[in-house]
Formats: C-alpha cells, sequence, structure tokens
C-alpha cells in the first residue's frame, strides 16, 4: 500500500462510522448507568477514556495521511495515557492482591516503553 492512499476507501468509512457509532451508544450507556449509581469517578473515566480514544483515531487517521515522524508523539502519548488509565483501573480496581497489580502495571509498562523504543529510538525502515 503507497503511503497516503487506503486501500478500499468505499468500505472503510461505513465501517469507522459503525464502529464510532457503537462506541458512542455504548460509552454514552455506561456513563449514564454510572452517574446514575451517583459514581462520578468511573463516569469521569468512562467520558474521558472515550474522549482520549476519538482523540487517538482522529490523530491516527491524520497519522496515515502525512510522513510518519510528525505526529509520533502524539500518537504515542494517547496510546500511553490509554494503558496508563486502564491499567489503573484494572489494578485499582480488580486486582486483591499487590502482586496481582504490580503484574498489571508491568503488562502495561513493557508496550509502551516497546512502543517508545520502536517510534523514538529504532532506525526507521
Amino acid at each position: 500500500m503507497e503511503h497516503g492512499r487506503r486501500a478500499d476507501d468505499g468500505a472503510v468509512p461505513v465501517l469507522v462510522r459503525a464502529g464510532l457509532a457503537i462506541l458512542t451508544l455504548t460509552s454514552g450507556a455506561s456513563v449514564y448507568r454510572a452517574a446514575a449509581a451517583g459514581d462520578i469517578v468511573t463516569a469521569a473515566f468512562v467520558a474521558a477514556s472515550y474522549s482520549a480514544l476519538l482523540l487517538l483515531f482522529r490523530r491516527l487517521r491524520v497519522y496515515e495521511r502525512l510522513p510518519p515522524a510528525r505526529l509520533r508523539r502524539e500518537v504515542w502519548a494517547l496510546c500511553t495515557l490509554l494503558t496508563v488509565m486502564f491499567a489503573w483501573k484494572v489494578a485499582a480496581a480488580m486486582m486483591p492482591s499487590w502482586p496481582a497489580a504490580a503484574v498489571v502495571w508491568a503488562m502495561a509498562v513493557l508496550p509502551t516503553a516497546a512502543g517508545y523504543v520502536a517510534l523514538f529510538l529504532a532506525p526507521p525502515p
């Protein structure tokens, strides 16, 4: 595939719109349910996750069209933000002991560090 061109331009936008619609509906329902239960922290978490995902999708779309070096920092930072948010949620809310939480954090740190090395330290292909 050439840089800046997508294969099958007709099918991708339909799938993207459907996926974003489902993401919006499920995120809205989750925020509503959490807010109705009085769980403002969970409602804020879902809203922040949804916002970060939308921003990441938008930046990835631009990243596909521009030279790769231009948006690496933004894409990596958004991926790191989402990874940390979900690791925090899983480790804080669902892990019964600190060793299990440490494993969750290690599983979040390793791909984040690997992504940094791949995007910024490794020589370009």
